[in-house]
């Protein structure tokens, strides 16, 4: 039931952080994060081409993730198990690469941008060693590097429970800020590497 219960609520997150960037498409003027950002940077087609792109892939990739976990799909329906993971791997490598550039543009200066930055590298990482550790047939390795994969997305969801929390204590939304562009990401993958080890079966070798 437990288990359940925490499958529910990864599922639930995940579909309504996912279609959060519809707001922005349907939202005129300033919204979100975009309330923070200068004039002169929204004045940037670049930018706001590539801050799309990453909200909204970024969203797709979350949305249709979490499926992939499901042991049922890659069971009974492996060619639709496919399907989804070649979507959500050309959605996260456009992602991460919009996301690596506007991360440079953080709010928060340095510390704030090189936070994203690692995040972004990483799951264009460990995306891409998953699309090609599944060509080469490396089944295990390619299910360990898609946790890691899909921990690095869930950021998106974990960096909006950590946000206001942080704001609550610190009472200052910068200081905050740059604590969540780390803290939004590297529990994750700690609990994404806890998860492989206790699913590594014994006897194989360790595809980190």
């Amino acid at each position: 039931m437990k288990k359940k219960i925490l499958w529910g609520l990864f599922a639930v997150l995940s579909t309504l952080i996912g279609l959060y960037p519809v707001k922005y498409l349907i939202t005129r003027g300033k919204t979100g994060i975009l309330k923070t950002k200068p004039d002169w940077l929204l004045d940037s087609e670049i930018w706001k081409s590539l801050f799309y792109t990453h909200i909204i892939l970024g969203g797709l990739a979350l949305l249709i993730g979490w499926v992939q976990f499901s042991t049922m799909l890659r069971r009974n329906n492996p060619s639709v198990h496919q399907l989804i993971g070649k979507v959500y791997v050309l959605s996260v490598l456009l992602s991460a690469v919009s996301g690596f550039y506007i991360a440079l543009f953080a709010d928060g200066g340095l510390w704030t941008s090189l936070g994203f930055s690692c995040l972004a590298a990483i799951w264009f990482y460990t995306t891409l060693t998953a699309y090609l550790a599944a060509r080469n047939k490396q089944f295990l390795k390619h299910r360990n590097r898609m946790i890691y994969s899909y921990a690095a997305c869930f950021a998106a969801v974990t960096l909006r429970i950590w946000l206001p929390l942080l704001i609550i204590v610190t009472g200052n939304f910068s200081t905050s800020y740059k604590i969540v562009a780390w803290l939004s990401w590297i529990p994750n993958l700690l609990l994404a590497y806890l998860i492989i080890k206790r699913k590594q079966p014994a006897g194989t070798f360790d595809y980190h």
